[in-house]
């Protein structure tokens, strides 16, 4: 039960009750209502401003560990860049040079990408621009990533056909070096051992006795294993692709026949003298793009320096042919 407040009257020298009236506490309490919201208004504010709710402090953790995360992302975008950037280079300086292929062109390796704007959905956030900078980086990342995938592509069909090349063309002496008695006669102008006149030598002549095994100098296909052609008795071409073709003539007899896939060193025919020969030997031919060139530039394959000088110095006398 509240309180009855009374007040002294000095004029009727008596105390009267407090009677208070229903708008004034009406009043009183509408006052204390509105400071007590300005209050708690005023306190949400400044809690708002220096005190983090849970949700907030989630999204702020959330936020910090995206960028920390693209920051990661952009050291391995960048340790990737160097990576395809040596690559590259060694592409362009090494393996085009070596295999004779244009280099690209940077800008076709960094080229970005025209027309509408890829990045707009990243726009309006917090962190916008980092996270277009980064999916930019990415997208030139992935592309230089294909166009070095097709550039070794292509220099591994290169490096096949390279391969192949080096296979084909005749790079070794159709006779052992053991089972030579000597080199003849080299490539140029010869004495003819028939009518003693001068006339042009096409090939080498080695001089060895009556079957000694005949190598094949390159791999390649056997075009020809008969003795329909003038003055070779029997005799073998082998087509080894790429202009190339060599021919071994006056065997004394084939190990091979025609269309028969042979491989460098495979043993093909014996040491002869069919056909216009004076004595057993092979008289070896090589043809590049149907023209005849001396053979002695392609024994890189089988001779050591010594034994290629004295084979140069016995194939530059201008002595007598065999056949």
């Amino acid at each position: 039960m509240s309180k009855v407040k009374y007040y002294y009257d000095s004029e009727s020298l008596s105390y009267k009750k407090i009677e208070r009236r229903k708008r004034t506490t009406f009043k009183y309490a509408a006052v204390f209502l509105l400071a007590s919201a300005l209050f708690g208004f005023l306190f949400v504010f400044i809690a708002s401003q220096y005190v983090e709710s849970p949700k907030e402090r989630a999204l702020k953790r959330d936020l910090q560990n995206t960028q920390l995360q693209f920051e990661l992302l952009n050291k391995k975008m960048d340790e990737a860049e160097a990576v395809l950037a040596n690559i590259a280079d060694r592409d362009n300086n090494i393996y085009r040079v070596y295999f004779e292929a244009n280099p690209i062109p940077e800008a076709q390796r960094k080229a970005g990408f025209g027309g509408v704007n890829r990045y707009k959905k990243f726009e309006g956030f917090d962190n916008s621009k980092l996270i277009i900078e980064s999916n930019k980086r990415l997208d030139i990342l992935q592309k230089e990533i294909v166009v070095q995938s097709k550039s070794l592509d292509e220099i591994t069909k290169l490096a096949e056909e390279k391969e192949k090349l080096l296979a084909a063309i005749p790079a070794i002496q159709p006779v052992s070096n053991k089972d030579l008695t000597r080199m003849a006669s080299g490539y140029g102008m010869r004495t003819d051992p028939f009518n003693k006149t001068r006339k042009m030598h096409w090939g080498m002549d080695f001089t060895a006795p009556r079957g000694t095994p005949i190598y094949a100098t390159g791999d390649g296909v056997v075009a020809r294993a008969d003795n329909r052609a003038t003055g070779y008795g029997n005799h073998i071409r082998i087509d080894h692709g790429f202009g190339y073709v060599s021919l071994y003539a006056h065997l004394y007899k084939y190990n091979v026949r025609k269309n028969q896939k042979v491989k460098r060193g495979d043993l093909i025919g014996f040491v002869g003298s069919t056909g216009r020969s004076e004595a057993p030997h092979c008289h070896y031919e090589v043809f590049k793009d149907k023209q005849r060139i001396n053979p002695i530039n392609f024994y890189y394959g089988s001779l050591t320096a010594e034994e290629f000088s004295k084979l140069l110095e016995h194939a530059s006398l201008e002595n007598q042919s065999l056949d």
